[in-house]
């Protein structure tokens, strides 16, 4: 498995849209998802940027490090999200590479900590992160904010 920025892969890159957008996204959002992976990675700090495990020509995971995940603690920053693991490949460990890319891309960004926000209890402390917060989404859900140092 390799991990790359979606922008070293420019000829999956609509590939990679696809991924993301078929995991979180909805009918009317595709345009959303495609505009924001295409203008990441522009900015001095490198955020947000938007990464695809490929094995062989296979897109087989995701995440993203993005500026804020739409939740109520605007004032953390910056945040993994998107993170995914197509089913035919989990239980192999893949999701836990994700992660260590993730922490070590923040910290080769000038970034201390990472964030995430989940509802997911049990995973994330697995791998060291420590929840420190709640939080609410765009529709007042409460959620569990994590953090790991980079």
């Amino acid at each position: 498995m390799d991990v790359f920025s979606i922008h070293e892969r420019e000829e999956i890159f609509a590939e990679a849209v696809q991924t993301f957008w078929g995991q979180w996204g909805n009918e009317s959002n595709y345009r959303f998802y495609e505009d924001c992976m295409k203008h990441s990675s522009v900015t001095a700090e490198g955020v947000p940027s938007f990464y695809i495990a490929v094995e062989g020509s296979e897109i087989i995971g995701t995440y993203a490090i993005l500026r804020n995940d739409l939740v109520s603690r605007q004032d953390l920053s910056p945040w993994l999200a998107c993170l995914y693991v197509d089913p035919k490949f989990r239980g192999q460990a893949i999701g836990s590479q994700l992660l260590d890319h993730a922490i070590a891309e923040a910290g080769r960004k000038g970034f201390e900590k990472l964030y995430l926000t989940t509802d997911h209890v049990g995973y994330y402390e697995k791998y060291g992160w420590s929840k420190i917060a709640e939080c609410f989404d765009l529709f007042g859900n409460p959620s569990s904010v994590y953090e790991k140092s980079s």
